[in-house]
């Protein structure tokens, strides 16, 4: 069975804040459905040369209500300067930390450039933390994410963990797009104490699978045994899944119902919406809008 909000022992601010996110806004259904635009920081402006609109925060504003968001996810500086706008008509999730993708990623960490308190001030339901699980640095974020998480308990404010294998002992393991890198970062999350997870799906490759460890290693499993073991592996926390890279509006809807079918929470899908042109982003989002209605939680 899928968890639901009513499955997890938080306290009252938390709890509020993710009733407003499941019940309140987007589908409204126990379901959650967020547009991010992290990507101009972690990887710069090529993600928006695609559909150069897109550069200007306030087109996803714009989509994130007319395509029925639960919330969009930002870093502080597009918060700050665009997001008063919409402020009690779009929900805020805040990333408190990023990095670019100029340095090597073999041993990659996500420095804090905000705070929950940034959060609360600018009238946020949920902050957001990437959390690069396998890293050699991993030390230091595990260090950096127990003081948001304490600064969020304070404050009653749910913590979304963009959960993330990284690093070259991941990549020696597999990859960081393979089944065990992924499970395990399910359950890092779950450890460390997250509300609500971010995970990629994974890309099961027969010979990568060789380099995991057992019995990751000796394993035969399809995409949706893959997807409901790494919802398991998050235990009473909820999960969402990435979108990726841009595919077809069907690939995208295809995507969707699997990761809903496997007991996912819902969805994070950025670049598959807002690459493309105004009308033709708020239609996908609308169908997958309606997807996630026939997934109640």
């Amino acid at each position: 069975m899928p968890i639901r909000l009513s499955d997890l022992s938080l306290p009252a601010g938390k709890k509020a804040r993710l009733h407003r996110l499941l019940y309140q806004n987007g589908p409204a259904n126990g379901t959650l459905l967020l547009l991010p635009i992290d990507q101009g920081l972690e990887h710069g402006p090529r993600d928006f040369f695609p559909n150069p609109p897109s550069a200007d925060a306030e087109f996803q504003l714009r989509i994130a209500e007319a395509g029925g968001y639960s919330g969009i996810a930002m870093q502080i500086g597009l918060a700050e300067k665009y997001f008063a706008d919409y402020a009690g008509r779009v929900p805020l999730v805040l990333k408190l930390n990023g990095k670019t993708e100029i340095p090597s990623d073999e041993a990659p960490i996500s420095p804090l450039n905000a705070g929950v308190d940034d959060a609360v001030r600018l009238g946020a339901d949920a902050v957001g933390y990437t959390l690069y699980v396998g890293s050699e640095r991993q030390d230091e974020d595990f260090l950096q994410f127990s003081e948001v998480r304490r600064e969020a308990e304070r404050y009653g404010m749910p913590v979304i963990v963009w959960s993330y294998p990284r690093g070259k002992a991941v990549e020696a393991k597999g990859g960081k797009d393979g089944f065990y890198a992924i499970d395990y970062a399910s359950r890092v999350a779950q450890e460390l104490g997250a509300d609500v997870v971010k995970l990629n799906v994974p890309k099961l490759d027969a010979e990568k699978a060789k380099l995991a460890p057992k019995p990751y290693s000796g394993l035969t499993v399809d995409q949706g045994e893959a997807l409901r073991q790494i919802v398991q592996s998050a235990g009473r926390t909820l999960v969402i899944f990435a979108g990726g890279e841009k595919g077809t509006a069907d690939e995208v809807v295809e995507k969707a119902g699997a990761v809903m079918e496997a007991g996912a929470t819902g969805l994070i899908f950025g670049r598959n919406i807002w690459q493309r042109p105004y009308d033709e982003a708020v239609a996908v989002s609308q169908r997958i809008r309606e997807l996630l209605l026939r997934h109640p939680r």
